[in-house]
């Protein structure tokens, strides 16, 4: 019991002399740099070390160079001979962005509620170097097995012909891709463009410059061009995370990975739209292109009077449905005929946009006949044949079996059997008296009379109410806000007058309530709606500084709009999407 209370306290003075030595030992936070002479080229390795553990860590803002990677942190601790060593190490990789001589500054530390800093060192970063492949970092490889390219359908297109633009994205098989981000979107400016979602990133075992290579389809958009001549398709730009092996071995032999970013760009790609033949072209050319079928049919060719009809004209097919007119039918007079309603039935491919568009004609007969609808023409350019085609429908005859009948004798008829005899009522003559029994008028003068004074004050009491007057047109003038909000309410009945007539009825409320949203567009913005998507209306809101609430809103009307045609919209959602078109074309005009 003794020995041990002996060995006991030798342990304890042991460990109060090393934890002594310990804190006796000076405190030491420097900066090492894997080079001070580099390349363009080359990376920069820059290691903050310290032998205490410390807290808030504040690292330079390296002027002249782009952090690559960091900051990565590193700690190691061991006894030897009874004496603790620690350190604890923060790196990061550099990437320098100009030639010249850079300092890079102090970094500090908080150890033990004390700050220390690290010595500034300095840098030469001279022209780019050669090395051999065996020692390229990780950066290099990146650079050399990372590519992102835009295949382009058609370099050389028609004025309104589809163009499609596939982004893919080529890594080598020696390098593993983790992850990626787009850094910026293209704008197509003078395109009519449409999406093409990709909904799983499929890969692919191809080659790229003789080399084998995996590539990913990232992005597939549809174009259509609205201007010939040279035209630039901005490129897109990604952040990629990429692993690349090293020449560095596991414990178990195993290849040691190093992460690292790239960012890719596709470049910018030019194509020549040319415009298309003035020779040939048809007078009721409207700007279809691609290949169609016409057609006008009706739901009936024998009805009375007072009953209704259908009469469509379909055009289907493939090329721009979008952005052309459907020609329009030529009644007879004696035909009541309302406004067509518009249906579309179109998807967008690869190949660029297929299916139908239409407009129903709801017709009224009003007399007995047969009335003939005549045929219409069709007109578009083949960019195949690059030749232009014209469709003519068929004429169709209208049977009115019973109703009223017009005409000359139906007149004369009328005539005759309502004459009626004329009776005379009352006294048949008048005569003038010939004694008037007028009375003189006298001698009264203007001057000196009662309106002669009258008029005499009049302007003394028309200068204050002119003086009210005009303060209070000054009043309303100045009144900037208020004039604006007039303004704009008076803009959103304007637009909004033919939807208000047509509540109650779903189809003609809202498709007057659509008509009224693209052509306030149509008028504010100086733009034909029709050549644009939704995307594209809220990209050009976005750059008239519109707010986003108010954005959604325009373009959750015209959501509506479209939905209306295939689903049940209650009464009650018809006032409610009226009173917010109101709402949002007051406020569209108060910030555009």
């Amino acid at each position: 019991m003794k020995y041990k209370r002996y060995i006991s306290i030798f342990s304890l003075l042991f460990l109060g002399i090393l934890l002594h030595a310990q804190n006796d030992e000076t405190v030491t936070f420097q900066m090492k740099l894997s080079k001070e002479v580099l390349g363009i080229n080359e990376r920069l390795r820059v290691d903050f070390t310290m032998n205490r553990d410390g807290d808030n860590f504040v690292p330079p803002n390296f002027e002249g160079f782009r952090v690559v990677m960091g900051p990565s942190q590193s700690i190691s601790s061991s006894w030897v001979n009874g004496v603790r060593s620690f350190s604890k190490t923060y790196s990061y990789t550099l990437a320098p962005t100009a030639r010249g001589k850079f300092t890079i500054n102090q970094a500090t530390i908080v150890i033990k509620g004390e700050t220390y800093k690290s010595l500034p060192k300095e840098v030469e970063v001279t022209a780019a170097v050669d090395r051999p492949d065996g020692e390229k970092t990780a950066d290099d490889v990146a650079d050399e097995s990372l590519h992102l390219v835009a295949e382009i359908s058609k370099t050389s297109p028609y004025l309104n012909e589809a163009v499609t633009v596939v982004y893919k994205l080529y890594a080598s098989t020696s390098i593993d891709v983790t992850n990626f981000r787009a850094l910026d979107n293209p704008k197509y400016n003078n395109f009519w463009s449409q999406d093409i979602p990709v909904t799983k990133y499929d890969v692919q075992n191809t080659t790229y410059d003789g080399k084998p290579y995996n590539s990913v389809i990232l992005k597939r958009v549809v174009l259509y061009p609205q201007k010939t001549g040279k035209l630039a398709i901005e490129p897109l730009s990604l952040d990629v995370s990429v692993q690349v092996p090293t020449n560095k071995r596991d414990f178990f032999g195993g290849r040691i990975f190093a992460q690292t970013s790239k960012t890719v760009s596709a470049g910018n790609r030019t194509i020549n739209v040319k415009a298309l033949p003035t020779q040939g072209k048809p007078t009721d050319f409207s700007g279809a292109v691609g290949d169609f079928k016409f057609s006008v049919t009706s739901s009936k060719t024998h009805l009375n009077a007072s009953e209704s009809l259908q009469a469509k004209v379909s055009i289907s097919g493939k090329g721009n449905l979008k952005l052309f007119e459907i020609p329009s039918l030529n009644l007879p007079s004696s035909l009541e005929v309302y406004e067509p309603e518009f249906n579309e039935s179109v998807r967008t491919t690869l190949s660029g946009m297929e299916g139908s568009v239409s407009d129903s004609y709801t017709v009224v007969p009003t007399y007995r006949g047969k009335y003939p609808i005549p045929s219409i023409s069709f007109s578009y350019f083949n960019p195949k044949t690059e030749t232009y085609q014209t469709l003519n429908s068929e004429e169709i005859l209208i049977n009115v079996l019973e109703g009223p009948t017009s005409g000359p004798s139906n007149t004369a008829n009328s005539n005759s059997s309502n004459k009626q005899m004329v009776v005379a009522t009352g006294n048949q003559f008048v005569f003038n008296k010939l004694k008037p029994n007028l009375t003189a008028i006298g001698r009264q003068h203007f001057f000196g009379s009662r309106s002669f004074y009258l008029w005499w004050l009049l302007p003394l009491i028309l200068i204050p109410l002119a003086i009210l007057f005009g303060k209070k047109r000054e009043a309303i003038a100045s009144d900037v806000e208020g004039n604006k909000i007039k303004r704009a309410n008076r803009l959103a009945r304007k637009y909004l007058s033919a939807a208000k007539k047509a509540l109650g009825s779903k189809d003609s409320f809202y498709v007057a309530l659509e008509k009224a949203l693209h052509n306030y567009l149509k008028a504010k913005l100086k733009i034909e709606t029709s050549e644009f998507s939704k995307d594209k209306i809220t990209t050009l809101l976005a750059e008239k500084n519109v707010d986003p609430t108010t954005q959604e809103g325009f373009v959750g009307l015209l959501k509506n709009c479209e939905m209306a045609r295939y689903s049940p919209f209650s009464d009650v959602q018809m006032q409610q999407d009226y009173k917010k078109a109101s709402e949002v074309i007051s406020q569209l005009d108060k910030q555009i």
